[in-house]
């Protein structure tokens, strides 16, 4: 047994080609390879590579939040400006709130990197006890919107130090991050001793 609560993590790669078989699918295993080693919690992956069709991601939203019960549900793809881009949409149509911080962040990261940042159209929510994240499409973007620019000047937090806390607002696991890669931000009166050798 784990001394770390156990979590479950809803990863969604959306695209038309990938899905089709086109070409090889790099989303989801960017968003798994990060998460599993910035998080210390032991836990259930449950992935879907879907479509770029509004109603399609809606609905593997909801079966992740509803019917898996997922904690965390983390996209990718489909957020630019073109007309089969429809992630947002079909995120904020399962929305119980919104949590715009999120999206002003990536783009923040981003645009260190690209002007073309401006375009990109994330967001993220809050449904029921989850958290819904939509994330950039390519692995590299992925990884630096999660974990920030730590050796920039001022160095720049990534997305994922916010996350833990967050889950922790809306009845989730306790999650802990390793500190190495994202140091997992909360207030005094929210953090837990750490547990014993």
């Amino acid at each position: 047994m784990s001394e770390f609560d156990p979590v479950r993590i809803g990863l969604v790669s959306v695209s038309d080609r990938a899905s089709s078989g086109v070409y090889e699918d790099k989303g989801l295993p960017a968003l798994k390879d990060w998460l599993a080693r910035a998080l210390r919690n032991p836990v259930e992956w449950h992935e879907r590579l879907i479509p770029d069709e509004q109603d399609g991601i809606s609905a593997a939203l909801r079966e992740l939040v509803d019917g898996v019960r997922c904690h965390l549900v983390l996209t990718t793809g489909g957020t630019g400006p073109a007309p089969r881009d429809v992630t947002p949409e079909a995120t904020l149509a399962v929305a119980d709130k919104t949590m715009p911080g999120f999206g002003e962040q990536m783009r923040q990261i981003s645009l260190a990197f690209v002007p073309t940042a401006i375009l990109s159209r994330q967001v993220a929510v809050i449904r029921g006890q989850a958290l819904i994240i939509n994330l950039p499409g390519q692995p590299k973007a992925i990884a630096e919107t999660l974990q920030g620019l730590p050796q920039a000047t001022p160095p720049v937090p990534g997305i994922f130090a916010a996350v833990p806390y967050c889950i922790d607002l809306i009845g989730g696991p306790y999650l802990e991050t390793d500190e190495a890669l994202c140091k997992a931000f909360r207030p005094k009166s929210a953090q837990r001793p750490p547990p014993r050798a």
